[in-house]
This record gives structure tokens, C-alpha cells and sequence, in this order.
């Protein structure tokens, strides 16, 4: 009962790892660094464009606060041109009343 069996098989090695070299660490740090160092770039040009934006904005603001004032002014110009024709108006209505009551009299 005693049978031999020959089996035979290939061993296939384990892949071998890459010795780490400082150099391939180096290499992605000074990548890391140059990347970090286009976003602060991206950074202060978009800081730049909005202080510019909101110094526009200041401007934009102002001319509306002056043109405001204008306004007003013109309002309260137009206010006492009202009440000058209103007073006029009440003292014709005055004047009219009594030259009815004198026709009528």
C-alpha cells in the first residue's frame, strides 16, 4: 500500500521590495514642498483679488452714500417747495371762500 508519489512544483519567489532610498523620500518631500508652496502662491493672489474687490466695493458703497445725500437734499428742497404751494394754495382757497360769501351776500 506503500505508493510514492512524485509531485513536483514550482516555487515562485516573493517580489522583492525596493530598498527605500533616502533620496526617492527626498524627492517626494521637495514635491510636497513645491506644491505647498503654489497654493500659498494661489493663496496671495486670491487674497489680492478680494481686498481688490472689496476696495471696489468701498468705492461703490461711497458713491452710493453720496448719491443718497444728494437725494435727500433734493427731497427736502422739494419738501419746502410743497409747503410754500400749499400754504399759497390754502390762502386762494381762503380768498376764494370770501369772495363766494361776498357774492353771495
Amino acid at each position: 500500500m506503500s505508493e510514492t508519489t512524485s509531485a513536483t512544483a514550482q516555487i515562485i519567489p516573493f517580489p522583492q521590495r525596493r530598498p527605500s532610498v533616502q533620496r526617492d523620500g527626498n524627492e517626494r518631500l521637495q514635491r510636497a514642498i513645491s506644491a505647498l508652496e503654489m497654493a500659498i502662491a494661489n493663496q496671495r493672489i486670491a487674497v489680492a483679488a478680494w481686498r481688490s474687490a472689496l476696495a471696489d466695493l468701498s468705492k461703490v458703497v461711497s458713491g452710493l452714500g453720496d448719491g443718497l445725500q444728494r437725494y435727500r437734499g433734493s427731497l427736502d428742497g422739494l419738501a419746502v417747495r410743497v409747503d410754500s404751494l400749499r400754504a399759497q394754495a390754502v390762502q386762494l382757497e381762503r380768498t376764494a371762500d370770501a369772495a363766494r360769501a361776498v357774492a353771495h351776500e
